[in-house]
């Protein structure tokens, strides 16, 4: 039987998934996110497992603390952010860091490496956060590879052989990830993808507007793209 993935674009980089029976939130930044509507907010975080977070930028952990607080769900991600947010007032977080896997019943997470950066406000200015992360979800026998916001790396080719991703949510928008031509690059160099989902586009003018760039360079990948608020089933 095909696992089904239900993917729901936040806007920006924030995804609700369902799969496999649980509901995953990833780098919500729901109030304050331009692209998302906030009217849906209480429907967005119903019934949501766990939170997981690439890194520790303001346009992916934005209101955590507080969505954490209102579903009682715990918050993973690497461990240098997970003690920052613990400060903040977050009580139930899962640190761990790359090569490392948890479970939330039968899914389960593997962080991976991303290259971009990873920064929280303090009170002289940015502070290390840990390192910026990716995800491999893990279904039955399917995987969800969730870049986080990166470049394209080398690293690519051996989370191929690894993980073999069968899905992506892919960052296109430029200026502080790949753009289209290069998340297509690492499409289509690197994986065998079934189906991709585009992230990190669309927000701020900096940001590509549209997906039509990346759909052309990453064919005969299909690309399955929400609108904000939109979802979409792979499997």
């Amino acid at each position: 039987m095909s696992t089904q993935w239900k993917i729901t674009w936040l806007g920006h980089a924030s995804f609700r998934l369902e799969v496999d029976g649980k509901v995953l939130l990833i780098d919500p930044w729901l109030k304050g996110n331009p692209k998302f509507d906030e009217s849906q907010y209480a429907q967005v975080i119903s019934g949501v497992d766990a939170i997981l977070l690439t890194h520790a930028h303001f346009d992916h952990v934005s209101g955590v603390a507080e969505i954490a607080a209102e579903t009682g769900a715990p918050v993973a991600g690497i461990f240098d952010l997970t003690t920052w947010l613990e400060k903040q007032g977050v009580t139930n977080t899962v640190g761990f860091n790359k090569g490392g896997t948890i479970h939330f019943g039968d899914v389960a997470v593997t962080m991976v490496n991303a290259v971009h950066s990873s920064s929280a406000p303090g009170d002289d200015g940015p502070i290390c956060a840990g390192s910026e992360a990716g995800f491999m979800i893990h279904a039955r026998n399917e995987t969800l590879y969730v870049m986080g916001d990166t470049d394209v790396m080398a690293d690519m080719a051996l989370l191929q052989e690894l993980h073999e991703p069968r899905y992506a949510i892919v960052p296109i928008g430029g200026h502080f990830t790949m753009d289209a031509h290069r998340a297509a690059y690492a499409c289509k160099k690197f994986f065998h993808f079934q189906a991709v989902v585009p992230s990190h586009y669309k927000t701020f003018d900096l940001l590509a507007q549209n997906a039509d760039e990346f759909i052309a360079k990453v064919s005969p990948v299909a690309v399955k793209v929400p609108e904000p608020m939109g979802t979409v089933v792979l499997g």
